[in-house]
């Protein structure tokens, strides 16, 4: 009889857990599911932008000349000036969110942004995560470094500590190919330049466009590599499968150039920090068009 109540509890007891395991399976299963909805926030359509009056759109803020907040906190920069033209002609106010480039494709995704315009290079990887609209700028990478000790061959970089930033397309081509280059990796670019000036790395690898505009206003800094790699395109995001918006951004880019208002853009933002020193028909791109 003993015996009997002893397999009984036995009994109950394995119901027991097994019950709270199914439903502990089935709660987690809930919040797993939770967690993927919450991931990824459908984007606004063209309608409800315009019925908002208003557009988000995604910058930087720390990298001058292309998007900055300049000293009375208002954005600025190449990249700006265009958002400010799409929020004219879509005939609403436009709302500038700080991002990071390792977020660029975060923010699309969860919903926070209606536009990227975060200097934001083109590749096939990036591609499969969010929509890329026509290009408006081409670049390629290049290495800035002190003047004394100045890289200008890529093979120099061997055994040296090279600067970059996370989630931007120099962290990839380093990873890939910089063997023998111990790679110093930072979130923002404001971080990434400051460790330069204090002497943590040897040099500092991002877009061409971005090391020359640092190295005009940086006494004792060089560029003394222009390109590495392949000449890319800089385009305006939006959320995988968005394609009002998208189509929409293609026609504004198309119409545009018939105004040349990349080339007036450069004339506005880049220009005074260049000066003679870049060519703007190896930096624009008008219409969408690379030529």
């Amino acid at each position: 009889m003993r015996k009997m109540k002893k397999i009984l509890v036995l009994l109950t007891a394995f119901v027991l857990t097994a019950a709270l395991l199914t439903a502990c399976g089935k709660k987690d299963e809930q919040q797993n599911s939770a967690v993927k909805t919450e991931s990824k926030t459908k984007a606004r359509s063209l309608e409800e932008i315009k019925d908002s009056g208003q557009i988000v759109i995604g910058v930087f803020t720390d990298k001058k000349p292309f998007g900055y907040v300049d000293e009375k906190g208002k954005y600025q920069g190449y990249d700006v000036y265009f958002g400010n033209r799409i929020g004219k002609d879509l005939g609403v106010k436009v709302k500038y969110v700080p991002v990071e480039a390792a977020s660029r494709v975060e923010y699309l995704t969860t919903g926070k942004v209606d536009i990227i315009l975060a200097n934001f290079t083109v590749t096939d990887e990036r591609a499969e995560q969010v929509d890329f609209a026509l290009p408006y700028m081409k670049v390629a990478l290049g290495i800035v470094s002190p003047e004394k000790k100045l890289i200008t061959k890529e093979s120099q970089l061997k055994g040296k500590t090279l600067i970059v930033s996370k989630g931007t397309t120099a962290e990839t081509y380093f990873t890939k190919h910089g063997k023998g280059v111990k790679l110093l990796k930072f979130d923002q670019y404001s971080e990434a330049f400051n460790a330069l000036l204090d002497g943590r790395g040897d040099a500092l690898s991002t877009d061409n466009t971005e090391v020359l505009a640092w190295a005009i206003e940086n006494k004792g800094f060089k560029v003394g590599v222009d390109s590495i790699g392949n000449i890319d395109t800089i385009a305006p995001a939006v959320q995988k499968g968005n394609k009002e918006l998208l189509n929409w951004i293609n026609e504004e880019i198309k119409d545009l150039g018939k105004e040349n208002f990349f080339h007036k853009d450069y004339e506005k933002t880049l220009k005074p920090v260049y000066g003679d020193a870049a060519d703007p028909e190896n930096l624009v791109v008008e219409g969408g068009e690379v030529k």
